[in-house]
């Protein structure tokens, strides 16, 4: 197995990861996501615990997809090649963001609250819970999808790394998962809608499952990276394409 395969079967696994993990991660917080009372329940706690120990997987897998495919992005379009690795980064620390503020909110919750106290936790989850929210809209929400679906995908389709209809596929579905968040920014409809799954699902499709499937079981298309082998000088002795590899 040459480097990029082993490259295209890492970041496939990767890719599988980070939809495993956000799938783990919004189970393990269960009702705490919807309703904000339910941090002042028995066993809150342990549910963020897992929850969060999910999304920094999440992080790390993310991060590491990037970081993975940039030797062999670099050869086709450096400057988006790096954007990605940035987006990827700051989308990172956007979702740690959200996990910390859950994990503020049990961490304020004494044993046997009541009355007044109870009042106040209350006020306080709910205002740690929605930053969730918000860090899960531009996070995942509009970055993610704005850099695999967009920016990947664009270089997955103009590279030919991959089929063409791959890289339509991740350009369709992270603009329609770009265009959902903005209008979910702006009150059209709430990020747990059924119109926020409809539009994002051709991204979830592209990143969670076509692409991860397709960079483990068949890789990169060999031609595009051997184009861009250097042309041999006019007049002089052609090079042997091993001496090139080499």
């Amino acid at each position: 197995m040459n480097s990029t395969r082993k490259t295209a079967l890492a970041a496939g696994i990767l890719f599988a990861l980070t939809f495993i993990t956000a799938i783990a991660g919004a189970i393990a917080y269960g009702p705490i996501l919807t309703n904000a009372r339910s941090i002042l329940a028995a066993g809150a706690g342990t549910r963020v615990a897992w929850g969060t120990v999910f999304e920094l997987l999440l992080v790390i897998a993310n991060v590491g997809t990037a970081l993975v495919l940039l030797p062999i992005l670099t050869r086709h379009n450096e400057a988006l090649a790096l954007a990605y690795v940035v987006a990827r980064v700051v989308e990172g620390l956007i979702i740690i963001v959200g996990a910390l503020s859950l994990l503020s909110a049990v961490s304020l919750r004494p044993a046997g609250a009541t009355g007044a106290e109870a009042t106040s936790l209350l006020t306080t989850g709910r205002f740690l819970v929605a930053m969730h929210t918000g860090t899960s809209l531009l996070g995942p929400g509009l970055l993610g999808p704005g850099a695999t679906g967009i920016l990947l995908g664009w270089l997955l389709y103009r590279s030919g790394l991959v089929s063409r209809a791959m890289g339509c596929l991740g350009l369709i579905g992270g603009s329609l998962a770009v265009a959902s968040g903005i209008a979910v920014l702006f009150g059209a409809y709430s990020l747990n809608s059924v119109w926020s799954g409809i539009a994002t699902f051709p991204e979830v499709l592209w990143e969670g499952g076509v692409l991860s499937i397709w960079l483990i079981v068949k890789g990169f298309r060999a031609a595009p990276l051997t184009n861009e082998l250097p042309a041999p000088s006019e007049g002089g002795p052609s090079r042997p394409l091993t001496a090139v590899a080499r």
